[in-house]
């Protein structure tokens, strides 16, 4: 299952540059706020809109996933320091850890682990970057997706 969640990573790493790019400009050293949303993506006969964190992204997210509905199940927002593990979004039965390992010409490099429960079902190296968001497609719930959401703001 692992193996499965490590290749649909990879088809999803092309997604980082699904926003409209932000100011040019080094990454700072001090942490930045970083906004991540676990989301349930849906097809809906009659979807409700975008929350507004999303709302930007709302066209994007539903042109590369062909999903019509997006619902936030868990929302954070926190400055990510350096030698700190941070627990970000969480919901019921996911949660996201997010383990800073510096910065680079690139961004921000963090180490995310998704947990279901107690159960690690995704563990990877990422770089955050204020120009484009990280998107990544998680496990199938019920008739819909997870999608996990990360913005650095």
């Amino acid at each position: 299952m692992r193996r499965a969640f490590f290749y649909v990573l990879v088809g999803v790493a092309a997604l980082m540059a699904i926003a409209q790019p932000a100011r040019a400009g080094k990454p700072e050293r001090r942490g930045k706020q970083v906004w991540s949303g676990l989301l349930v993506a849906t097809n809906a006969a009659r979807p409700r809109p975008a929350p507004a964190e999303m709302r930007r992204l709302d066209p994007t997210l539903r042109r590369t996933f062909g999903y019509n509905q997006f619902e936030l199940i868990g929302v954070s927002r926190k400055a990510l320091q350096n030698g700190e593990v941070n627990w970000l979004a969480s919901s019921k039965h996911f949660s996201l850890r997010v383990d800073p390992r510096g910065v680079s010409s690139d961004g921000y490099r963090v180490n995310l682990q998704l947990f279901q429960d107690r159960q690690v079902l995704l563990e990877t190296n990422a770089t955050l970057s204020k120009s484009s968001p990280l998107v990544i497609r998680g496990p199938q719930i019920g008739a819909g997706q997870l999608l996990l959401l990360l913005v650095v703001q």
